[in-house]
């Protein structure tokens, strides 16, 4: 039995985050999907109900796929998924946290909100769960996974007043990235980062959804190679830098960025600051209101820290001002 044992499901898209990176490290793993079989073994080491749940040597249990990825490139330095440039490490954490916390509002949105994808994924996550081994009343059993599932898309935002917000950021955003994935092997040049495998698990996911994934094929091939690709990733010659990949790197920030996760994980951290049960941001001149998500405070936090400890770099403080992305890591006590 390997010493690392990962805790996972294929439709989960924080599962294959850490997967693949596992692959990339070169680190021997046993794959235990989670069903109805594995349950108590899961339930026994977890913290809270969800995954990815990894195992290692010398560490505790771990459930956070950003915290894991961490840790794993602090025990197997190589080969390295921490662009040589500075700005880039932090642009790089960045980008993470967006697929993390943003892109993920819209894979959410694509599979539990449109009928033909919610019937699909439904049946992926029942045949995951009993491990193949359907149940008798299968047609109710999918049935309740969909609802259970719909039902919960407003916790994480995705309320009807918020899905056009929603939808247009994703088409926005995947054109933006194509263009930049035509020139470069991953977002960071030829090593993938952290991003990479952030950004490509959700939109992965996207693509085993029939709607999404349609419209991924038809309009962004360059994305679509490269998500299949970061199903197990090859390290390349090495990392660009900023100067290289600002052509096509810059307008995912100004044009993206800067328009939807960055306005709304600082409001978010504001109102968890503020204890507010509800967010209400502008993005793009429209309104944006859910509950208040503690764990994206929480998260931006880290990333408002992490920029904030590069205030020298020149290249990083340019280039977040020119995509109009420095007022969201300014430090409110200076």
């Amino acid at each position: 039995m390997s010493d690392y044992r990962l805790f996972g499901a294929e439709t989960s898209p924080y599962s294959m985050k850490v997967r693949a990176f596992l692959k990339y490290k070169g680190v021997d793993f046993e794959w235990v999907g989670r069903s109805s079989e594995k349950e108590q073994e899961f339930q026994s080491q977890a913290n809270v109900p969800t995954i990815p749940l990894l195992t290692s040597p010398g560490r505790a249990p771990n459930q956070d796929s950003t915290d894991i990825l961490s840790a794993i490139e602090n025990d197997h330095a190589e080969p390295s998924c921490v662009p040589d440039d500075a700005a880039c490490a932090v642009l790089a954490l960045i980008l993470e946290d967006y697929g993390d916390e943003w892109l993920n509002k819209i894979m959410f949105r694509e599979r539990w909100g449109q009928k033909a994808d919610r019937d699909a994924a439904a049946e992926r996550a029942m045949e995951q769960l009993f491990d193949g081994n359907l149940p008798r009343a299968k047609k109710k059993t999918r049935d309740q996974i969909a609802k259970r599932m719909r039902e919960r898309l407003p916790l994480i935002g995705i309320e009807r007043k918020n899905e056009k917000a929603l939808k247009d950021s994703f088409e926005r955003f995947i054109p933006l990235l194509n263009t930049h994935l035509e020139n470069n092997l991953f977002i960071f040049g030829n090593r993938p980062s952290v991003a990479d495998f952030s950004i490509a698990a959700q939109l992965s996911q996207m693509l085993m959804d029939p709607t999404p994934g349609a419209w991924l094929r038809e309009h962004a091939p360059f994305v679509t190679a490269w998500c299949e690709f970061m199903d197990a990733p090859k390290a390349g010659d090495g990392f660009k830098s900023l100067e290289e990949l600002k052509p096509t790197l810059l307008p995912i920030f100004s044009e993206e960025l800067s328009k939807t996760y960055l306005p709304w994980a600082k409001a978010t951290l504001e109102a968890d600051i503020a204890k507010e049960d509800r967010v209400s941001v502008k993005l793009d001149r429209k309104a944006f209101e859910q509950v208040t998500q503690r764990y994206t405070a929480t998260s931006f936090k880290s990333v408002q820290k992490a920029v904030r400890r590069l205030s020298d770099n020149e290249a990083l403080t340019d280039f977040l001002k020119t995509a109009g992305a420095d007022v969201y890591f300014q430090n409110p006590n200076k």
